[in-house]
Formats: C-alpha cells, structure tokens, sequence
C-alpha cells in the first residue's frame, strides 16, 4: 500500500492531527534553521570585527626587534600580549615569524600576496592547523612605507562554532517538543472540532438503523459544522414530511378508491350471479348496471391518473419546458368543456399571453379548472373564461364555496361536504395548484367578485421573457 492510501486509511482526527503535527514541525524547522544562520552569522561577523579591531604593533615590534622565531620551543605557546589571538609575521616568500598564540598556524597564498603588496588589501579566510583546529585568520600589510610583510591575527573558529552548536542542540530539542507538542493540541483539537460531526454520523446511523427522522442535531453556533447540523435537520425534517405526505396520500387513496371498487365489485357481482343462476336481469336494469361499472372504471382511471401526476416530485418537470400560448391553451380546454357541458353557456374573452411551463400540464390544469365549473354549474347557467394580463378567470353561478371552506379548496382528496355526492376524487385542485406554481403563478379561488352566486378560480401566471409579437385580442362567439 502507498504512503498516501495508508494515510487515507487512517480515521479523520488521525489525519488532522498528523497534518498540524507536520506542519509545526515544517514551521519549527524553518525557524530554527533561520535563527541557527542568523546567530552563525552575527556570531562570524562579530569574531571578523574583534580580528579587524586587534591592535598588535607592540607585540609585532618586539618581534622584529629580538629577532624572528619561526616556531618556538614546546611547549610555550604564549598568547600574544594577552590578546586571546595568534599572532604571526608572513613574508612574501612565505617565511613566517610566531608572535604569539598557536605555533602552528598554515600560510596560505592569500596570505603572501598580502605581505608582498604594500597596497593589497586585509582579506579573511579560514584555515585549519596541523593539530586540526579551525581557525579564523585577518591578514593585513603591515609595513607600507617600508619593506613589505603582513600581519596575520586568527582566533579559533570554536568561538563561534561551540556556542552554535549548543544553539543547534537547544532548537532540535524545543523543536521536537513543539511538535509532540503540536501533535497532542491537533489530536485534542481534532477531536473537540470533529465532536459534532460525530454526533451527526450517530445520528445518521441511528436513522439508517430504525429509520426514525425525528432525529435532530444541536446547531448553535454560525461555523460550518453547525451550517452541515441545521442543512442536515432540515433535510430529515423534509423526508419526514415527504413521509407523511406519502403515507397520508396512501391512506387517502386506499379510501378514495374503497368506494368506487366497492361499488363495482357489487354490479359485478350481480351480473355474475344472473349468468350463473340464469336469472334475467331486466333489461333497463342491466343497461344501468353497465353503465353503472362503465362510470365506476372511468372514476376509477380518472383517479389513478391523478395519483400519478401527484405522485411526481413537485420539483421535477416531466415535460418539455417551453414557450406556451396560454391563450390558445384555454380555448383548447374551453372546447373540451363545452362537450362536457352542452347544456351550460360559455362566454369567454382571451387575450394573448405567453408563459413558460410544459403545455400538456397546463392545459390539464385549466381543463380540470372548467371541469369544476361544469360539475357545479346548474343546466342553462353562464360559464364566463377570461384571460388580461397573465390573469386566467373562470367563474361560474353554482351554489359557490362557503368562505370556512375555501382554505381547504387545494388540498389533497378534500372535498366540500356539497360536493361528496358528486363525481370526482378531490384532487383536479391540487393538481392544478402544483401546476401553476410549477410555472411560477398562483391559484386562487374565491367567492364571485360581483356578489352574485357562484365561484371565481383565478390562474395568474408570469409572461414569457421574450414577449412573441403582438396579436389582436380573440373575442369568442356567445
């Protein structure tokens, strides 16, 4: 397995935990490598200025005056005037003359063409002795107005690498303690932060257990753990309500249908019985069990039709969406309705209006809209349709719907205690309400506007965004 499947292996407050340990341990190295090098650093500068600054004229005079030795006699190796340095005279051959300090210091070349240019430059380097101690050397020409020679100073690089490697052993142990550290507050912070999502995945579980979704999460707080509780409790109270809804609308229907099954499982049964027994029955009798079944079936398709489109999520079009001409949707229903109506009158007045939505769904919506005026209109009654200004009006002069009842009018299976007597399975309301509001309307039904009886449906519904061209407003015949 590959370090980055075994990482993703490992529980989330593990991996959290890791990645604050790694990063302080990042941070904590950067750091202390940068303040290592910033220390050697001024450390280094601050032995070249202490070299640069070192005044050994009387030592070197004395020198020249006794005489030069180049190594003295083991074991003195006395510090040249108390100064803590080595001190020594370079010819331009080479030669060296011991002032003080270490006896064995190493000439470079840099070091001769120092000594024999009377106007070349100090220069600073580096060098180790034979004995394997790292030295720090100042070279500088020490006689310009006479016979050339330089001057080389040098201090022991232990001065500053002793002091850094302390400093080295100090920041790799406060690292390291940082980082175990770090570590302990990532696995306490990964688990202090992580509590709510564990109280979420128990709830989770807990409901994919018993499927009980009353289940809620504490939510306090405006952090994305507590936006995941409040997104998660909204979503479980939402399947809770699509699960009543499902299980009130099964109940409903299983009610709805009883009556109609009932019913026919009875004419069935008649004329079952007067086959097998031999038993005429008369004939008006029959024709009217016929009829009877032939209504009870077409009940019967009418109300599985209506379950199915309810059964439809409301969010999802199950057609084409499109630019519809709500004009002529409503003559088209209008036509339908006279048919199911010729003993009532039509009067009607549609102006042209365009509206986006799937047409099959709204022009059921308006025919289920005349059906009702059709049911409750008395024989000979007015049936008036207009449309203005996205405005679809249907309203008819049946026994209209008492104002206690008008909240209930586009719910589910509800019917007005007037109307059980009558064909229908309560749900062409509902069915039109979800359809307008699907197209980003309203449906409205209230009582008739002029005082008079009777009932006004009113379907407003928003224009197309590209308005067709203008038409002359239809005017349809009495």
């Amino acid at each position: 397995m590959s370090p980055t499947a075994r990482f993703h292996a490992l529980p989330l407050r593990s991996r959290l935990a890791l990645l604050v340990a790694v990063a302080v341990a990042v941070a904590v190295a950067a750091v202390a490598a940068v303040a290592w090098v910033m220390v050697r650093t001024q450390l280094r500068d601050q032995l070249d200025r202490s070299l640069m600054s070192t005044n050994v004229s009387a030592q070197v005079a004395r020198t020249l005056r006794e005489g030069c030795v180049v190594q003295p006699p083991k074991p003195t190796q006395q510090i040249a005037g108390n100064l803590n340095a080595t001190v020594q005279i370079v010819l331009s051959d080479g030669t060296r003359c011991w002032v003080g300090g270490q006896p064995d210091l190493p000439v470079t070349g840099a070091d001769r063409q120092v000594a024999a240019d009377v106007e070349a430059k100090p220069v600073l380097h580096d060098v180790t002795t034979p004995d394997g101690v790292d030295m720090r050397v100042y070279t500088l020409q020490a006689n310009p107005a006479g016979p050339a020679f330089g001057v080389s100073i040098a201090k022991p690089l232990g001065d500053v690498e002793k002091p850094l490697s302390t400093l080295a052993w100090v920041l790799l142990l406060v690292s390291g303690i940082g980082v175990v550290g770090a570590g302990a507050a990532g696995l306490w912070v990964a688990r202090t932060g992580l509590r709510p999502v564990d109280e979420l995945t128990g709830a989770v579980e807990h409901i994919a257990r018993t499927e009980d979704l009353t289940v809620r999460i504490p939510d306090e707080g405006d952090d994305e753990i507590a936006r995941l509780s409040r997104s998660f409790n909204s979503m479980t109270a939402a399947l809770a309500s699509s699960q009543e809804r499902q299980a009130q609308l099964i109940a409903d229907a299983g009610h709805e249908l009883r009556t109609p099954l009932t019913s026919l499982r009875t004419n069935i049964e008649l004329l079952a019985r007067s086959e097998e027994t031999g038993r005429a029955i008369p004939p008006d009798d029959r024709r009217e069990l016929l009829a009877s079944v032939k209504a009870q079936m077409t009940e019967l398709a009418a109300l599985i039709g209506d379950l199915q489109e309810l059964s439809r999520p409301d969010a999802a079009p199950h057609g084409p969406l499109g630019v519809v001409a709500l004009h002529e949707t409503a003559a088209a229903a209008l036509s339908r309705a006279r048919l199911r109506g010729p003993e009532l009158v039509f009067t009607s007045t549609l102006e042209p209006w365009y509206v986006r939505g799937e047409a099959a769904a709204l022009e059921r919506a308006v025919v289920n809209v005349l059906d009702n005026a059709v049911k409750f209109s008395p024989p000979g009654a007015a049936v008036e349709v207009s449309l203005r200004a996205g405005e679809l009006t249907v309203r008819d002069h049946g026994p209209g719907i008492p104002a206690e009842d008008l909240p209930y009018v586009f719910e589910r299976f509800w019917r007005s205690p007037s109307a059980r007597a009558l064909p229908g399975s309560g749900l062409g309301l509902s069915i039109v309400a979800r359809t307008v509001q699907r197209a980003g309307g309203t449906a409205v039904l209230r009582a008739a506007a002029d005082g008079g009886r009777g009932t006004e449906a009113v379907l407003r519904l928003p224009g197309a965004p590209t308005p067709p061209p203008s038409t002359a407003s239809v005017v349809p015949d009495q």
